[in-house]
């Protein structure tokens, strides 16, 4: 069934549908003309601050915006002392499961695409990846779309392989 333009006067076939709000599930139907106008002046972010938008485009690539800040700064103090208390022999790490001594070279390798120490943390890892992944999406990256991509296949690709180092899903 071929619905009429919504167009307010056209009365050709409306072929093209075009979001009427950002929740994307109500739509319009215009002709090519109406539609290529409509979307030529249609923002999806308009009505929104920097903050909201950032949240949204957080929410929408990661699925979830990152911890608030209070949280990370107790990560980051939590992980300091670990350290410390390796380092100094206080803890009780003979307690723990034996890991591997040394890190295989894949997880090197990726360690150095996100230009991170091998004794970064999971939190550093996850700041440090959605940090590249912004700044190299090809969406939103500024030049050579092409290296763009390249790019970030690469960070994504370090990315998943230290998820799979660290065991997160």
């Amino acid at each position: 069934m071929i619905k009429k333009c919504d167009h307010p006067g056209c009365t050709k076939a409306g072929t093209c549908r075009a979001p009427k709000n950002r929740d994307l599930k109500d739509y319009w139907w215009f002709c090519r003309e109406h539609a290529a106008e409509y979307n030529k002046n249609w923002n999806y972010y308009a009505g929104m601050t920097p903050q909201e938008i950032e949240e949204d485009w957080e929410r929408q690539t990661f699925g979830a915006p990152l911890k608030d800040t209070k949280q990370a700064n107790q990560d980051a103090t939590d992980y300091v002392n670990f350290l410390n208390d390796f380092i100094t022999g206080r803890a009780t790490f003979d307690k723990a499961p034996k890991r591997r001594s040394t890190v295989s070279g894949r997880v090197t390798s990726a360690f150095t695409v996100l230009d991170l120490p091998i004794t970064a943390s999971w939190r550093e890892i996850s700041t440090r990846y959605r940090t590249l992944a912004k700044r190299h999406h090809p969406d939103t990256a500024t030049g050579d779309k092409g290296i763009a991509t390249q790019q970030f296949t690469k960070i994504t690709d370090a990315y998943n392989i230290l998820k799979q180092h660290f065991g997160k899903k």
